[in-house]
This record gives structure tokens, C-alpha cells and sequence, in this order.
């Protein structure tokens, strides 16, 4: 499998990683054994990026992560995960959420002050039992995640946090720092506070939409950050097309979303095309993005996707979206699948 370079680090990536949330979730990883399977058919692909956080499964995708990890070749992978909220003793919150007595206890807060990042960052070191991390990224800050508090907290980050991230980076703790968010904006934001190496951006550079094209994308370009795309099927929507009640956004997708997503989708269908292919391997073909991160929520999914990114795709289909005004005229596309 291809590596990437992030940013200006040491750092190598492979094209494609594994998105830790759906493995800290039990109503849809169900056991340990198939969630270390699911683990090792991933390592046996070549994937080598794994990326996990607190929030996911309040710790269980860092135990299970760090489990299956630790016996491997500590400078073959590439391990992130994230700060910005620490795991509170609340077996009451976890019942309500989970519904599972084996689902860790804690109820995640927020807390993006140097404290609160530097013990997040020591507790994650203790729960992937693994010495070093090497991709620190402050997690959910931006409106979309905290709406009304988005002020309050951005001022906190700004004030104690970022400092915290900056000085884990200088003493050699971590490799690379960077953000985790489902919105553009506040990335770009960030940028005039901080030098930062990478940025998972979740859902909002996909073949639903391309608005980071016109100045976010460029800016990185110049400045040397790379880009990390999560959600590549915009939340399930481009995976699973259209159907009653379908999410995008982890809402009820608005009509304008179901027209444009319909509309994407029959242009693959023309092409002979798994509409589901075309959304996995676009993102990649833009030279600041360094991977993408499918979340594969069972053994089938990931057989599923891995045929996806060896599937050859027609250059006549990206011409017929750019044609039909789905997809951004400057766009790049693939010239061939990712495997």
C-alpha cells in the first residue's frame, strides 16, 4: 500500500487508515475477538494508519487499538488519536448511551485547557498501553461540534491548550499535532494561531462536496499541512445512497442533499460504477490529502470497501459529473484505483 509524507515531518501514512470509531461502539462491534479480526484482515491489507480517540466508545477503541498494536513493529505504524475532552466515572450516562454493561463507564467532558490536553494526552498513552503517540489531534472544537460554546471553548484551546500541543511536539512526545473536526472553517482559523502538521477533516471533501477547493485546500498546499479525509462517505449517505430517513451530517438528510446525492448516483450507475468506489478513492487524488479513513464497522464492510479501492473507474465518469455539475470542474480525480 502507498505512503504519504505529513506535512514536514518524519511521518509516512498509508493511503488508506483505519478509523477507529466504530470498534468502540458494542451495538456495532459486538465482541472483542471480531473487533481484533477485523483489526488483523486491516493489518494484512497493508493498512498501517490507525487513528482512534477517547470519545469512541469512552476509551474502548483505545484498549482495543492499542491491544492488537502492541506486539507489532513499534516503526512500522502510525498511530493518532485525540485531546480535548477527558473520560468522567458515570456508569449511569454509559448505561443511557450504550445500553451495555461491558461499555467502559465514563462519560467524556470537555476540556481543552493545557491541563486538561496533558492529562488527556497521558491517559490515552495508559489506555493504548503503547509508549509513544505519534498524531495528536485536538478533537471537536469549531461550531459544528460545540455551537453555542464554541467561543468559550475556542478562547480556552487558544489560551492553554494549543500550548500544550506545541510543547508535546518540541519535547519529541508526539511527531505531528493537528485538529480533528467535521468543519473547514475552524482549521482555517487555527492557522493563523499555530504551525500545524495535519488535519482530519471529516465528511467535507468528499464527492458530495468540494468547497475547501477554492482557498482552505491551497492554503494547506503553501503551508505545508496535510490532510487527513474522514467520513469519506459523507456519514454513510455516498455508500448506502438514498432511502426514508437516510443521515447526512447525523441528521435527516434535507432534500437538496437527497436530489444531489440521487443525482451522483445514477451518474455512476451510468458509468457501471459503484457510486460507493467512485466517493472512496476521489479524495485522494488531491495531492494535499495524505489519507483517507474509512470507519469499516464489521468484517463484511471491509471486504466491501477494499474491493471499492481496487476497482478501476472510467475517466469518462468523472468527465460526466464535471459535465453535470456534480463535481467541481478543477477537481483532480484518479487516474487509477488507490490499490
Amino acid at each position: 500500500m502507498q505512503r504519504r509524507r505529513i506535512g514536514r515531518t518524519g511521518l509516512d501514512v498509508t493511503e488508506i487508515g483505519f478509523g477507529g470509531a466504530p470498534i468502540g461502539d458494542l451495538t456495532r462491534m459486538p465482541s472483542d475477538a471480531e473487533a481484533q479480526q477485523l483489526l488483523q484482515n486491516c493489518w494484512d491489507a497493508g493498512i498501517r494508519y490507525f487513528d482512534t480517540a477517547p470519545f469512541y466508545g469512552s476509551g474502548l477503541s483505545e484498549r482495543r487499538i492499542g491491544d492488537f498494536l502492541r506486539d507489532k513493529p513499534r516503526e512500522e505504524f502510525v498511530i493518532s488519536t485525540k485531546v480535548g475532552r477527558l473520560l468522567v466515572p458515570d456508569r449511569d450516562w454509559a448505561m443511557e448511551r450504550y445500553g451495555n454493561r461491558r461499555q467502559p463507564p465514563f462519560r467524556p467532558v470537555f476540556d481543552y485547557s493545557y491541563d486538561g490536553i496533558m492529562r488527556s494526552y497521558e491517559l490515552s498513552i495508559q489506555r493504548l498501553g503503547l509508549e509513544r503517540i505519534d498524531i495528536l489531534y485536538l478533537h471537536d472544537i469549531g461550531r459544528f461540534s460545540q455551537s453555542e460554546r464554541h467561543e468559550a471553548q475556542l478562547q480556552i484551546a487558544l489560551a492553554g491548550g494549543v500550548k500544550a500541543l506545541q510543547q508535546l511536539r518540541e519535547t519529541g512526545a508526539v511527531s505531528a499535532i493537528g485538529v480533528g473536526v467535521n468543519e473547514w472553517e475552524i482549521l482555517d482559523e487555527l492557522m493563523d494561531h499555530a504551525q500545524w502538521d495535519v488535519f482530519l477533516l471529516a465528511s467535507r471533501y468528499t464527492l458530495l462536496e468540494q468547497v475547501p477547493l477554492e482557498t482552505f485546500l491551497p492554503r494547506c498546499e503553501r503551508e505545508g499541512v496535510s490532510i487527513v479525509i474522514g467520513g469519506p462517505l459523507s456519514t454513510g449517505i455516498l455508500g448506502s445512497g438514498t432511502f426514508p430517513g437516510v443521515k447526512y451530517n447525523y441528521a435527516p438528510a434535507p432534500p437538496e442533499i437527497i436530489d444531489r446525492v440521487d443525482a451522483i448516483d445514477a451518474a455512476c450507475r451510468a458509468e457501471g460504477v459503484v457510486m460507493a468506489a467512485a466517493a472512496l478513492q476521489f479524495p485522494l487524488a488531491h495531492t494535499a490529502i495524505a489519507a483517507v479513513l474509512p470507519g469499516f464497522a464489521s468484517l463484511a464492510d471491509f471486504e466491501k470497501n477494499i474491493r471499492h479501492f481496487a476497482t478501476q473507474l472510467p475517466t469518462t465518469l468523472w468527465e460526466r459529473l464535471k459535465r453535470e455539475g456534480l463535481l467541481e470542474a478543477r477537481a483532480p480525480v484518479p487516474s487509477g484505483p488507490v490499490l
